[in-house]
């Protein structure tokens, strides 16, 4: 191999993007405070929203199938995100937000995204290797617009795979084709007092 080539640095006020993509980072502690109405449908629009004529989306998905569906757990119910009316359609009433991570955040979490692939939507010669290597694929995107919207909006967030999927897609009510990914907490930045009280309960000091 040759000589590396040098580059300039990276102009991180060059642009809003520039900007959030230099404070996007992965939280597990939020403010006891909901997700405002109006933040959380900007931020689904962002996550996974329509943003052409033509029905296509803010993540890219092969063949534009969009085979993923983004849906909401909060402290009221489940809803699915609707992205052609840009709506929530309620899926279930009750709280079911501790089942979206073992981590002790997602239950605490204002509001958990869980991403999953429809497996229905995948053309008959599509291998079932290859549709995971796509909801997988379409799920990152998904899933860095959601970090990115929470970083230019402070906010924190943080994703996981760390989930009892078998659990979690009986209480969705999701068909066996319906496959869960991965699913995000996202809420609002806790204060510096709750953040050391935290730790303080971490460490056995309260």
């Amino acid at each position: 191999m040759g000589s590396a080539r040098s580059l300039p640095p990276p102009d991180t006020n060059a642009s809003a993007l520039m900007q959030a993509l230099k404070k996007r980072k992965t939280s597990r502690e939020f403010a006891d405070k909901p997700l405002e109405n109006k933040l959380l449908s900007s931020l689904l629009w962002a996550a996974y929203g329509v943003n052409r004529g033509d029905g296509k989306r803010t993540a890219p998905s092969a063949h534009d199938w969009q085979y993923i569906d983004v849906y909401v757990a909060d402290e009221v119910g489940l809803y699915r995100y609707n992205a052609k009316d840009h709506a929530l359609d309620l899926v279930k009433m009750g709280d079911v937000r501790a089942q979206t991570g073992y981590q002790d955040f997602a239950a605490k979490a204002p509001v958990s995204l869980v991403l999953v692939s429809d497996q229905r939507r995948f053309p008959a010669d599509v291998s079932p290797h290859d549709q995971l290597l796509f909801a997988a694929a379409t799920s990152g995107a998904i899933a860095q617009n959601v970090y990115l919207f929470a970083a230019a909006n402070d906010l924190n967030a943080g994703v996981r795979s760390d989930i009892d999927r078998q659990a979690l897609q009986q209480t969705m009510g999701l068909a066996p084709e319906q496959r869960i990914i991965v699913a995000l907490s996202v809420g609002h930045v806790p204060t510096a007092t709750a953040i050391k009280a935290s730790l303080r309960s971490l460490l056995g000091r309260e």
